[in-house]
């Protein structure tokens, strides 16, 4: 397996699992999305989009990725993928992103679940049932995992992306990232899972 395959691998096993990351029950993953302000030692300082700045350690065994924009006409019958989306009231999911996992990632963290893009978000990692559908309202895709299928429809704006690779040298100030972490006693988060901005593609999960 390539080191590209094997980060996505890594990223579908981590980035929307519920697990402790081999911490104790109560300590829960902990998604932070923000601007790099800086790079020094191990220690990565963001300025969180809430409006705080954190400090994250970065271990030499973390691996450091990025995305690369794709279009709808790259996601196949068959692809896994792992949408991102807002219901709306009567229930019909519109995708907030789509994101193309590795051949190696299939099948893992499959299903539906909420997510943490406001009220009404959810991910759905699964198959695709179908090429693209265009309906009145749209373009759509059906997806299909166990125990149950959604159709969700993917907006032309909708960042649709995969794996690419990255590395430590990556995260420079101003740089947006995404980061899958665990707090710390200390007040340093600890970082199991990085997504940097890379050739003008900002992590859109």
């Amino acid at each position: 397996m390539s080191i590209r395959n094997k980060a996505g691998v890594m990223l579908a096993i981590l980035l929307f699992a519920g697990a402790t990351l081999g911490q104790t029950p109560d300590v829960k993953p902990e998604r932070i999305r923000g601007d790099i302000v800086s790079f020094q030692g191990d220690i990565l300082t963001v300025h969180r989009r809430s409006g705080d700045t954190v400090s994250i350690e970065v271990k030499p065994d973390v691996g450091v990725s990025a995305l690369k924009a794709i279009s709808l006409s790259d996601v196949k019958a068959g692809s896994y993928v792992g949408a991102a989306a807002i219901s709306s009231d009567d229930g019909k999911m519109t995708a907030v992103s789509l994101l193309v996992f590795p051949e190696g990632a299939r099948g893992t963290n499959e299903g539906h679940f909420p997510y943490d893009f406001g009220a009404k978000s959810t991910m759905t990692n699964a198959n695709v049932d179908n090429t693209v559908v265009t309906a009145n309202n749209g373009r759509e895709l059906k997806l299909s995992y166990k125990g149950g299928t959604k159709v969700v429809t993917v907006p032309e704006n909708a960042p649709i992306v995969t794996f690419a690779p990255a590395t430590r040298a990556d995260l420079t100030a101003g740089k947006k990232v995404f980061v899958l972490t665990t707090p710390t006693k200390g007040g340093v988060f600890e970082a199991h899972v990085l997504l940097v901005e890379k050739d003008g593609v900002v992590p859109p999960i």
